[in-house]
């Protein structure tokens, strides 16, 4: 077990950052989304042992979080949203002490450091002080950093953060590199796309509460069935036999018409919906799912279950 929480609940004072939170992760990559304000920060510290439940258990990679953090820390990768640079220090000095605080002898963290620096695009800038590094250079230098002892988990916190569109894709292939050669790891981002290019498996929280968890591919699966659909014929009779059906239809570009329907299976009752009409269906596909979609209606439903 990667980790699990159980029951977790953390307060801030007065103010629920987590009640009762049940989840755990095996393997491959999780994706923790939620809005501002969520508790996903929350959920990290506690995975790092930075934060002390009030309720609840934490235990990763078979290490109870809250009594043994440092122990448990040799064996994560982190990556912080913060800038975390070490003024007056090169890169490949500031890799190297991040693999000895990690437990590397220094010889060893130092070749790690050369190695990591150049996997991650930075060799030919690892004798730079990091004071001179770009926004993008940071933080493929943070990565580095939370990697080069060979993490069994890699914890990454909005790594894209502060990024123009190449910088955030450059960093996305990295990081699914990581996870191609085989480390777990924990993508939390509010940048949905990125979650989607890396992750297998989501958790999306909300107002501290857990309101959905799964693969990500059954989450996609579990929206509603939306089609693009192109007629020819009356639009007006296609759209009430649609409507009647109990599924929605509005305008789409290029001359398609967007049907979503919550109860229907397969596309022949569209067909159907066309016939009766004396319609003939031009064009026919499947809307592609996105996970903004999903993170929407699992937002959605969790705020429903808390007013209820």
């Amino acid at each position: 077990m990667r980790f699990s929480v159980q029951n977790l609940a953390i307060r801030y004072g007065s103010h629920p950052a987590l009640d009762d939170v049940t989840l755990s992760f095996e393997s491959g990559a999780l994706g923790l989304l939620g809005p501002n304000g969520a508790g996903k920060s929350s959920l990290l510290r506690s995975l790092l042992g930075f934060v002390r439940p009030v309720a609840g258990r934490v235990e990763i990679l078979g290490t109870d979080a809250t009594t043994n953090p440092i122990a448990l820390r040799r064996r994560i990768g982190y990556v912080p949203e913060d800038d975390a640079i070490l003024p007056g220090h090169t890169g490949v000095a500031a890799v190297a002490l991040c693999g000895e605080l990690s437990g590397l002898r220094r010889a060893d963290s130092l070749q790690r450091s050369h190695d990591v620096l150049h996997a991650v695009g930075l060799g030919e800038v690892r004798y730079r002080a990091v004071e001179e590094y770009s926004q993008g250079m940071r933080q493929r230098l943070k990565l580095a950093q939370a990697i080069v002892h060979d993490p069994e988990l890699l914890i990454l916190d909005e790594p894209t953060n502060g990024l123009d569109p190449r910088g955030r894709q450059e960093v996305l292939a990295l990081i699914a590199d990581v996870r191609r050669k085989g480390m777990h790891l924990v993508l939390s981002s509010h940048l949905l796309p990125d979650v989607e290019a890396v992750c297998d498996t989501v958790a999306v929280l909300e107002s501290g509460r857990l309101v959905r968890h799964g693969r990500l591919l059954d989450l996609l699966a579990a929206r509603v069935l939306s089609f693009e659909v192109r007629i020819k014929g009356d639009a007006d009779l296609f759209a009430a036999a649609v409507r009647a059906h109990g599924a929605t239809l509005r305008d789409a570009p290029a001359g398609m018409l967007l049907i979503e329907a919550r109860a229907a299976a397969g596309t022949d009752w569209i067909f159907a919906c066309a016939a009766s009409a004396g319609c003939q269906v031009r064009q026919l596909a499947p809307a592609r799912a996105t996970l903004s979609e999903v993170f929407r209606n699992a937002v959605d439903a969790g705020a429903s279950h808390a007013d209820s």
